[in-house]
């Protein structure tokens, strides 16, 4: 027996939501709902966006079902915010994403061949730059990547986009000598004492990083993300070990330390 969706109740499902922040956003609501605005919602929907993202990372449909309706009505809330001064506000958001699917989809829903999912991507590219071109705006290969990406993510979808016009490494291995070129300047901005320096060569390197893990198809910030969740759980592990020997972690040396962490990494 395969699942289907049942649009009835999915539609009753939206249309019900939509009610309840309407309800929550009345005269009489709720004050919390009723005192938000646009600029207040920006950090709840982020936070939504990114415990769905964790949640997708824990490969359980039930929690990702859970964070995706929580996005969805932070969501809803914002646009019944902007709906108070144009009414029909959530049709245009809905309709202009439809229209622009369809546009940006001539293949789909035109007479436009592709063959692959490159000559797909060079397609969407060649209409965004269109689609700007008809707004008297300056298109750029890089597109718009927003500044609040998590910055290596941000570093990651910034070299993705530029190798699509090859201004790429050819291979991972190639970008080897780059990031010993990065390392040997750090070492010397560290001489230097200058922090303005510091902070210019790591971030040089740390892009570099970035762009050797997108060539190894590596997502960065999804790697350095695993990494600190097993640093955190190695780290709750050695308090525990180090409790159980009836001591605290202020008061260890960092041998007995380095020890209990050795430990729990066996673990």
């Amino acid at each position: 027996m395969t699942d289907e969706i049942n649009f009835s109740d999915t539609e009753k499902a939206f249309s019900e939501l939509k009610s309840i922040v309407a309800r929550l956003r009345a005269p009489d609501g709720c004050p919390w709902d009723r005192e938000q605005t646009p600029s207040s919602m920006k950090k709840y929907i982020l936070e939504e966006a990114y415990e769905l993202s964790e949640a997708i990372d824990e490969k359980d449909p039930r929690q990702v079902a859970e964070e995706l309706g929580d996005l969805f009505f932070m969501m809803l809330l914002l646009a019944d915010i902007y709906a108070e001064a144009d009414l029909s506000f959530l049709d245009q958001a809905f309709a202009g994403i439809a229209e622009k699917m369809i546009r940006r989809h001539p293949h789909i829903f035109g007479d436009v061949k592709v063959n692959s999912i490159k000559e797909v991507a060079a397609n969407w590219q060649a209409i965004k730059a269109l689609e700007a071109e008809e707004r008297g705006e300056k298109h750029s290969v890089l597109g718009h990547l927003p500044k609040s990406l998590p910055a290596l993510q941000r570093a990651f979808r910034v070299g993705e986009r530029s190798s699509r016009v090859n201004f790429d490494w050819v291979e991972a291995e190639d970008v080897w000598a780059k990031i010993a070129e990065e390392e040997q300047e750090l070492k010397e901005a560290i001489k230097t004492k200058s922090k303005k320096n510091i902070e210019h060569e790591i971030g040089d390197l740390l892009f570099t990083l970035a762009n050797m893990a997108r060539l190894l198809e590596i997502n960065p910030e999804d790697a350095l993300q695993k990494t600190i969740g097993r640093f955190v759980s190695r780290f709750h592990i050695m308090e525990d070990i180090i409790r159980s020997r009836g001591n605290e972690l202020a008061r260890c040396t960092i041998e007995e330390m380095d020890e209990a962490w050795s430990e729990a990494k066996k673990l």
